[in-house]
């Protein structure tokens, strides 16, 4: 697909994205990683490196350990490589909104050739991730699905499949935070500019609206509290999630017992 359509959908004189070009790289291990982002609706962004882009799909509910969850996944535009590291804030335009990045490590397709297994629509990968491991596979479907945009070959279909680091687990609520930055949506939110979202707000209304409005109102606390008492910042946690279960996190090279599913 590369740029053409991701570059369309933006102006970069009003969005902190990189615009970003075409970058194939050496040999060797491939970047992916997940972004949270708090748009219109909340969602999941996977995003895999391949032929110089980020392959990316939009999942509603994000991923899920359980080997039964089937998680819908919307094929969107390629994105420049440079996103992967993207954190911020949105401030208008397309994807509005506050960005995470969730989760990031490397991926090994478990196909010899990407291209002719996205045109078949079955891509089986392994990905080494801070929360995301082990082996996946992305499933695509012509079913329509409520509150989908769109169907045909742009639906798509996530799954886990069964391996040590499958379980039932909710990956996203034990882990909700940046694995870049420790914080949550209000600390990327009051590192920015709150007073954008006062009259120029992505989502109004519902659920989301209602989720917003109170990062917004936690951001401006955080923001006033840090201008009155300025302090040395804690560094972040290398996986993003809360210090106190550090211990049981699941990391490079170890698995999570709690998340272990038995066979």
């Amino acid at each position: 697909m590369g740029l053409e359509e991701y570059k369309r959908k933006r102006d970069f004189t009003k969005t902190p994205e990189p615009s970003g070009s075409l970058r194939a790289r050496k040999r060797g291990e491939l970047f992916f990683c997940v972004q949270k982002h708090l748009a219109s609706h909340l969602h999941y962004d996977l995003r895999l490196e391949h032929d110089g882009v980020l392959l990316s799909w939009a999942v509603p509910k994000g991923p899920s350990l359980d080997t039964s969850v089937k998680r819908l996944a919307m094929k969107v535009e390629d994105h420049p490589i440079e996103y992967g590291e993207f954190e911020g804030v949105i401030p208008e335009g397309y994807g509005a909104g506050v960005v995470m990045l969730w989760d990031r490590g490397t991926w090994t397709p478990e196909t010899p050739d990407v291209d002719a297994a996205l045109k078949k629509g079955d891509l089986k990968f392994t990905l080494n991730g801070y929360k995301l491991k082990g082996s996946w596979v992305l499933v695509r479907t012509g079913g329509r699905y409520p509150g989908a945009r769109g169907g045909g070959d742009r639906a798509w279909l996530l799954i886990k499949h069964r391996d040590d680091w499958s379980g039932d687990l909710d990956i996203t609520e034990f882990a909700p935070k940046s694995v870049k930055s420790g914080g949550d949506f209000e600390d990327i939110l009051a590192d920015d500019t709150p007073a954008i979202w006062a009259s120029n707000r992505p989502s109004k209304g519902g659920e989301t609206g209602a989720m917003l409005a109170r990062i917004i109102d936690r951001a401006a606390k955080l923001r006033a509290e840090r201008s009155a008492a300025p302090s040395r910042k804690k560094a972040p946690s290398s996986t993003g999630l809360p210090r106190k279960r550090r211990a049981a996190a699941p990391t490079a090279g170890k698995r999570a017992p709690s998340s272990r599913r038995k066979t």
